[in-house]
């Protein structure tokens, strides 16, 4: 019921920036939580960062704390990822998903996104 647009990602160099963006449309609710996600090539899936949207509570993986930042348009709604200091394992496609709750769990996903490519140069 909800859908998902990611844009923003690209081609960058060790030590840049990008801001992700996760558009959303259709029925959210009040108790939806909006996270993402990253696959790299090979590997697993894994958590990113995820916000509550009735308190703006955030949760940020291990890997990404004091680098990545959540925030959010309400009225639109979109959810932005602000990346600073991107490394090479940073190189990924980055997920958008959204739940009922704040989750570091794909199996709370209701909806997700297509995906954008974010690349860090060696």
């Amino acid at each position: 019921q909800v859908q998902l647009v990611e844009s923003g990602g690209g081609l960058v160099q060790i030590g840049a920036s990008l801001r992700l963006s996760c558009e959303a449309s259709g029925r959210i609710g009040r108790s939806y939580a909006m996270t993402w996600f990253r696959q790299a090539p090979g590997k697993e899936r894994e958590f990113v960062a995820t916000m509550d949207w009735q308190n703006g509570f955030t949760d940020y993986s291990d890997s990404v704390k004091g680098r990545f930042t959540l925030s959010r348009d309400i009225a639109k709604p979109t959810l932005y990822l602000q990346m600073d200091d991107l490394k090479p394992e940073d190189t990924a496609v980055y997920y958008c998903a959204a739940g009922g709750v704040p989750s570091r769990l794909e199996i709370d996903v209701r909806s997700w996104g297509q995906g954008t490519q974010v690349t860090v140069s060696p």
